[in-house]
């Protein structure tokens, strides 16, 4: 090819038609999904409290909140953060621990096959093992950390100096939604280590068994998690949601009989770690094309969810932006898009098994439609949106850098450094600069409904990542790492 201007245009040609396939390659999904599954567990392995394994895979993370539960003569060690900030809340913690045990038990071939099962069930386990030191005879302690206080000092945990306050429920102080969510927890677990740990898979059921008795028999909403984690929805939802795990893990006639007899159910457009009846729906309709005929009713409920959040459905209300992704809060709203993939995933995946359709009015919205909307869910906040860029740190283009993490933009600091909370704003949270440790594998906060972001760490509503955002992903993840190739 000459350099002439004939040579110029073709030359423009080759490469405008090189950027459209990439484009469309990307527009189509086939993003490293693998990769995406594997960085989303570490983030979860950034989220640890408590003593590390040896084998631990973040560097800039220790051991911290080593005395935990000292207050209430109770060894509270482990567990998780939920967010950017220090404390453990035990409604969020639960809610991610059954979800990625659902993604888990659904999707167990392809998590083998992505060889990500043995990173699963760890952290699964770090969440478990704290549940089972939490749970005592009709208590449940459901919060370590004052928020007030620790949102007074921008500090990793491993330097942190702030009340280690414990909160707990009981008969005469009820939390049904938690004590319900955990249950489900518990029983969702026990089915991912039946196959390898029996006796643990045991107790992990035993122990769901008596929070769900527990939560029944004490009903009642626990405020003490607000302003963060306050219940909305009631614990009627909750109380389903671990009849149905209980149910799926036992098969014993006392849960099915909650369920069909005496659970509340709802039609809903969303699903989230307050509000829960879209999942234990999906769950249920499995049982029903299983042959459980009893349950149809659940699977109409499931179907109107899809109905609800399918853009071609003639009942759609669930907010799309004008570049495709859900939006039903400003505010860690990634949780909902991903909350939405996983759940049209499992669906999809379902209809495709049992070659069904979903009958939205005149309308029929088919499997393949089901899960062409879960993949533009993950594709959007992996870079096929307006902005072209990821929302999962360390992955892709143009990934955040300023994620709203004590953890993650405070540089480690000596084991026995006090840090002074009056100047740690102005040192670590205000600066414009990315942060000293990358969260590799968190999902952010994400866009507005305007489909705008900006990169701050100020900006929480768009740049603080939660656990349950990463543990809703992992199904969708591991589907899509089986099924695409990466350009």
């Amino acid at each position: 090819m000459g350099n002439g201007p004939r040579g110029v245009a073709a030359l423009i040609v080759t490469w405008l038609a090189i950027f459209d396939a990439f484009f469309l390659h990307v527009a189509n999904g086939h993003f490293d999904y693998h990769d995406a599954l594997t960085k989303s567990l570490l983030f979860l392995e950034a989220q640890r409290s408590g003593k590390l394994p040896p084998n631990n895979r973040v560097p800039w993370r220790g051991d911290s909140a080593l005395q935990d539960g000292q207050e209430a003569h109770v060894d509270l060690v482990g567990g998780y953060y939920d967010a950017g900030d220090n404390v453990k809340y035990g409604l969020p913690m639960a809610f991610t621990i059954t979800t990625l045990s659902w993604a888990a038990d659904f999707y167990a071939a392809e998590l083998e096959a992505a060889g990500e099962m043995d990173n699963v069930r760890c952290a699964i386990r770090w969440g478990t093992d704290y549940f089972l030191k939490a749970a005592g005879k009709e208590k449940l302690h459901v919060q370590v950390g004052d928020p007030v206080k620790d949102h007074e000092c921008w500090v990793r945990p491993e330097n942190m100096n702030t009340p280690r306050t414990v909160l707990t429920i009981d008969k005469d102080h009820p939390g049904t939604e938690i004590a319900a969510e955990t249950a489900a927890a518990m029983a969702a677990a026990s089915l991912v280590f039946r196959g390898v740990d029996h006796t643990y898979s045991r107790r992990l059921l035993n122990k769901a068994k008596s929070l769900f008795k527990f939560a029944k028999a004490h009903r009642g909403t626990f405020d003490g998690e607000c302003p963060f984690y306050c219940s909305y929805s009631g614990f009627n939802d909750e109380l389903l949601w671990a009849a149905t795990w209980l149910y799926k893990a036992s098969r014993q006639p006392t849960y099915l009989k909650y369920i069909t007899d005496e659970a509340i159910g709802a039609n809903v457009a969303e699903f989230n770690w307050d509000l829960k009846y879209a999942g234990a729906q999906i769950v249920l309709s499995e049982l029903f094309w299983e042959g459980q005929k009893e349950l149809e009713n659940f699977k109409q409920h499931a179907d109107g969810y899809i109905c609800s959040n399918h853009p071609d459905s003639p009942f759609h209300q669930v907010t799309l932006t004008p570049g495709g992704m859900v939006h039903l809060r400003d505010g860690a709203n990634a949780q909902y898009v991903t909350g939405t993939s996983f759940l049209f995933s499992v669906y999809g995946d379902l209809l495709t098994r049992n070659k069904q359709v979903v009958q939205c009015g005149d309308k029929q919205i088919t499997c393949a439609q089901v899960l062409d909307f879960s993949q533009k869910q993950m594709d959007y906040l992996l870079g096929a949106n307006p902005q072209g860029r990821s929302y999962m740190v360390g992955f892709g283009t143009n990934p955040p850098k300023q994620a709203h993490h004590r953890g993650a933009s405070v540089p480690p600091l000596a084991a026995n450094e006090v840090v002074n909370c009056g100047m740690s704003f102005a040192n670590w949270f205000n600066p414009n600069v990315p942060n000293p440790n990358e969260l590799t594998g968190a999902f952010v906060g994400g866009p507005d409904k305007n489909d705008f972001f900006e990169d701050l760490r100020s900006s929480s509503s768009y740049t603080e990542p939660v656990t349950y955002a990463n543990s809703l992903a992992v199904g969708a993840l591991a589907r899509l790492a089986n099924r695409s190739h990466p350009i």
